[in-house]
């Protein structure tokens, strides 16, 4: 009779990974920072963050006692920042506490941890049970199951979530939530999924229906808004002027030069502050979520000695881009840099 964990063990004994770094038995800090990586980013991504963050923050009261000014630089490029802030914040009260959380109601209790990133640190972190429900579960299961709900309803979600707790299982806990895990990143796939190398193949009800690259359910995409702004690059010397944005919303924390929504306002600015016009102009486009952004840099030249006039009145410091960087800026600013180091009027 088949079964499902099993069958997934026995494939994940075989195909699954193995060698991620945070695969660390006795260390669910590192665990911890890789779930809240692994949100919405690939592996691939993460791999290229998480050694360097690890190597400058190696324990979690390393992290908590650390400024956010000296996590922002480790973080900056991965996006979705609000996720840097909260783990920043959870490690600060785990490090007062002096013990990490031994069940799944006080993981959630901390900033930034749901259900499913509270079961993956009971199952990953602790090596207890825990119950996962995040995108490659839900799509694993849904074609398995060849579930045609919108997931996106809360009904609906919680029948899932009965779903992947009926299917898993006490022994073995760990090596089936990262089995599940593995089977979604690399066969189960959003898209082109392989399923002649699925060890569910001959059970999984969507196959046999040929309706895998359906499920799970989708909405239909919202056109993204494009919003339109400009950027005001000041030179001086060899640095630039830059702002630290606020704690919250929009890259918070991170260095950036300022942007303003209204032209008129750049200009304005511009002319108070003294300012020489520039030939030099680039645009860039970036994309989030919800919207992509037109940023256009208008550049401008300031002497020597308007420097600490300018810094007193917008609040910012004067950085060279290698400085900026090293402070942690977002990717829409390295962008900017680069089009300028490259002379070019447009960068996508």
């Amino acid at each position: 009779m088949f079964k499902f964990s099993d069958a997934l063990l026995d494939w994940f004994d075989v195909h699954g990974r193995h060698d991620l770094p945070w695969q660390i038995a006795d260390d669910p800090y590192k665990v911890w920072v890789s779930e809240i990586m692994l949100q919405q980013t690939q592996v691939k991504t993460v791999l290229q963050y998480f050694e360097r963050f690890i190597t400058r923050f190696p324990t979690v009261n390393d992290l908590g006692t650390a400024t956010w000014d000296e996590v922002a630089p480790y973080w900056a490029g991965l996006g979705y920042y609000a996720r840097a802030r909260n783990l920043h914040k959870a490690a600060g009260i785990v490090a007062r506490q002096g013990h990490f959380p031994e069940n799944l109601a006080e993981w959630v209790e901390l900033p930034g941890i749901g259900p499913s990133t509270g079961g993956a640190l009971m199952s990953l972190g602790l090596r207890q049970y825990g119950v996962i429900m995040d995108g490659n579960v839900k799509r694993v299961l849904s074609r398995f199951f060849a579930i045609e709900d919108d997931l996106s309803k809360p009904a609906h979600e919680r029948e899932m979530w009965k779903l992947a707790e009926s299917l898993c299982p006490t022994e073995r806990n760990h090596d089936y939530t990262q089995a599940i895990m593995d089977l979604g990143a690399t066969i189960c796939t959003p898209k082109k999924p392989l399923c002649f190398y699925c060890p569910m193949q001959q059970h999984c009800k969507a196959h046999l229906q040929g309706i895998e690259t359906e499920l799970p359910f989708k909405k239909a995409k919202k056109a993204v808004p494009v919003r339109r702004a400009q950027v005001l690059l000041v030179h001086s010397e060899n640095e630039w002027f830059w702002l630290q944005r606020p704690s919250s919303g929009l890259w918070g924390g991170l260095w950036c030069l300022p942007i303003y929504e209204d032209s008129s306002e750049l200009q304005n600015q511009a002319l108070s502050l003294g300012l020489t016009p520039l030939a030099q102009h680039v645009e860039i486009s970036h994309s989030f979520t919800h919207f992509t952004w037109q940023l256009e840099a208008i550049c401008f030249q300031a002497q020597l000695d308007q420097q600490e006039y300018i810094a007193f009145e917008l609040q910012g410091q004067w950085l060279s881009p290698n400085a900026a960087t090293q402070l942690g800026i977002p990717t829409a600013m390295k962008k900017l840099i680069t089009a300028l180091e490259n002379d070019t009027s447009s960068v996508t």
